[in-house]
């Protein structure tokens, strides 16, 4: 649900910075062209899980019931422009908590059964459509790095889980930065990324969850 209200304020937010850049296009040539090279940004992000996994036949958890919870976190990108249009952006927060919950298992309904860190940076190359505009859309793409820690599992009467550290996958990103003054812009993106983690019992993998997140984001950024 949180993430359909994010989505509902993103797109009026989107439709409201489309009606003000359509009032201000006579007023677009006579801004300033934007300034400095670098662009730091500040995001409040809803993260939507996929939530899809491989069945665990001994357990009797069937696919797709292990589930990591929705949460909204905040987001710090830093962007460099090589050119008006060319841009990197690396994508930071501090490591972020979920927990894990069977829906479904030998031990009937849902089961909350610990949870885990992780530590997601995306870099991403963007091409920024309109730089000369108040409204300034832009599509990105590039590579997500997942750094799982603090595993917390442990299935009743079964014993403790493990989860596979690492996950590299790709990122896709669009969004628009709306210029309220000189510096400082409004913010909308959105992000789809993959990410997935090997589940252990005893040393061996027991199932793969998928994650696979959708990040929507609104925030304000500063240029300079």
């Amino acid at each position: 649900m949180a993430f359909h209200r994010l989505a509902v304020v993103a797109v009026a937010a989107g439709m409201l910075a489309a009606v003000f850049s359509q009032t201000t296009f006579a007023q677009s040539a006579d801004l300033a062209p934007a300034t400095g090279n670098w662009m730091v940004r500040l995001r409040a992000v809803n993260l939507t899980a996929a939530n899809k996994s491989d069945a665990v036949p001994a357990l009797a958890i069937p696919a797709d019931a292990i589930q990591i919870n929705n949460k909204v976190l905040p987001e710090l990108d830093i962007s460099y422009f090589f050119t008006p249009h060319l841009a990197a952006e690396l994508i930071l927060t501090y490591p972020q908590q979920h927990d894990v919950t069977v829906m479904q298992s030998a031990l009937g309904g849902p089961t909350k059964i610990g949870n885990f860190r992780h530590l997601p940076p995306i870099l991403t190359m963007q091409y920024h459509f309109t730089p000369e505009s108040r409204f300034k859309p832009y599509v990105g793409a590039g590579i997500n790095y997942t750094r799982i820690s603090n595993v917390n599992l442990q299935v009743p009467g079964v014993g403790p889980l493990d989860l596979s550290k690492n996950s590299f996958g790709p990122a896709l990103q669009a969004g628009f930065d709306y210029r309220l003054t000189e510096r400082l812009y409004f913010n909308v993106d959105l992000k789809k990324t993959w990410i997935s983690a090997d589940v252990k019992m005893a040393g061996q993998t027991i199932s793969k969850v998928k994650v696979d997140p959708w990040l929507l984001g609104i925030g304000l950024g500063y240029r300079f």
